[in-house]
């Protein structure tokens, strides 16, 4: 069975709510605007891969609600590990990994599962803005699925091993990158309108992840042999000249202003002017062990990168200086910010989730949740 490859992107509708504002003013000489209804609460989810659970956290109280159950308990052939949410925080597809795997939807509302979806070796997913398709990187194809209907379309197949995919912020393109360990590196795009894949995109080996710039004109793809990052025009599909970034790259994520990249290497994470795309000064981390996952507050303030066995590592951006070590659990592998800031989930690997606050990066009390997590999505 090969190894999955986490991969995660996070995209920031902030135009939503202000083209509802603009559409409300324009035609409130005509007809009364419509009441408000009631905040949707947000919520916390926690892959279980150990149980095959799901543990919803309430981000306003830090307690954990009663585990969705995903697989069969005494499933031993399936482990959960990635998780997406829609836009509108309605649904959350859960992924297992197996031969064949499974890729299992649930209702945010009401916590109930619905039927799982046979996959084969799918490592990764990514679902439109407009939250009406999911792709998911099933190796030498991509699945399509109507989240309508929860229902795959047509495999789309590839001319490479996909282990991640992103979509553009227009979503109109997704790109499926060949890192699940065979076949030249490259990447490919596929357009969402036709669902037909383009000519694939040469970079220079060993890619590892990818993200993709809020203004969607920019696709950076991590290289974690030569140590560098590939910058692709996604309005030409062409790979622009490597960055060379610290040693072993693995992760990427960019600010939500767009004005940097931040890649993570080992014992460093390195800056990236999206605007030149140079490489700042490599910022020195306490890391004892790769695939940190890097996570960025809304304001653009503050990166966060799992560090040791026991800490996460808060780097001010305005400075791009590490600040010190917040201690959290044991094992800490996937991080999660909720989308007013003001919280920092980190998902321990020894059956807790640290709550930290982002304003004074003090780490509150474990929430308890199932066997093994390692994944966490947050509701919009």
């Amino acid at each position: 069975m090969r190894s999955p490859v986490r991969h995660t992107v996070g995209i920031i509708a902030a135009g939503t709510a202000l083209g509802l504002a603009a559409i409300g003013a324009a035609g409130a000489a005509t007809a009364p605007a419509p009441a408000a209804g009631p905040a949707r609460p947000v919520t916390a989810y926690v892959v279980n891969s150990g149980d095959g659970t799901v543990t919803p956290i309430s981000t306003a109280t830090n307690r954990p609600g009663r585990a969705i159950r995903i697989l069969p308990a005494g499933d031993d052939h399936l482990s959960l590990f990635v998780i997406e949410i829609t836009p509108d925080g309605r649904t959350a597809y859960v992924l297992a990994n197996g031969a064949p795997g499974t890729l299992t939807p649930f209702s945010t509302t009401t916590s109930k599962p619905g039927a799982p979806i046979t996959t084969g070796l799918a490592s990764a997913m990514a679902i439109t803005p407009n939250g009406k398709t999911l792709y998911l990187a099933d190796d030498n194809i991509v699945i399509t699925v109507n989240t309508a209907t929860n229902k795959p379309g047509r495999p789309i197949p590839l001319p490479i091993c996909a282990g991640s995919i992103a979509i553009t912020p227009n979503g109109r393109t997704a790109y499926a990158l060949s890192n699940c360990g065979t076949g030249a590196p490259a990447v490919v795009p596929i357009s969402t309108a036709t669902n037909r894949v383009g000519r694939p995109i040469r970079i220079n080996g060993d890619s590892t992840a990818m993200a993709i710039t809020p203004n969607g004109r920019t696709l950076y793809v991590v290289n974690a042999g030569p140590g560098t990052v590939t910058p692709i025009n996604t309005a030409t599909n062409r790979a622009g000249r490597p960055i060379k970034v610290g040693k072993e790259p693995d992760m990427i994520a960019i600010t939500p202003n767009g004005k940097t990249a931040y890649v993570n290497g080992s014992q460093t994470v390195t800056p990236i002017n999206t605007a030149t795309n140079r490489a700042g000064r490599p910022i020195k981390v306490a890391q004892t062990f790769g695939a940190a996952t890097i996570a960025i507050t809304p304001n653009s303030r503050t990166v966060y990168v799992v560090g040791t066995v026991d800490t996460v590592t808060p780097i001010n951006t305005a400075t791009n200086r590490a600040g010190r070590p917040i201690k959290v659990g044991r094992l800490p592998n996937s991080l999660a910010i909720t989308p007013n800031g003001r919280t920092l989930y980190v998902v321990n690997g020894v059956n807790t989730v640290t709550p930290v606050n982002t304003a004074t990066n003090k780490p509150g009390r474990p929430i308890r949740v199932g066997l093994s997590p390692n994944a966490i999505a947050i509701t919009p």
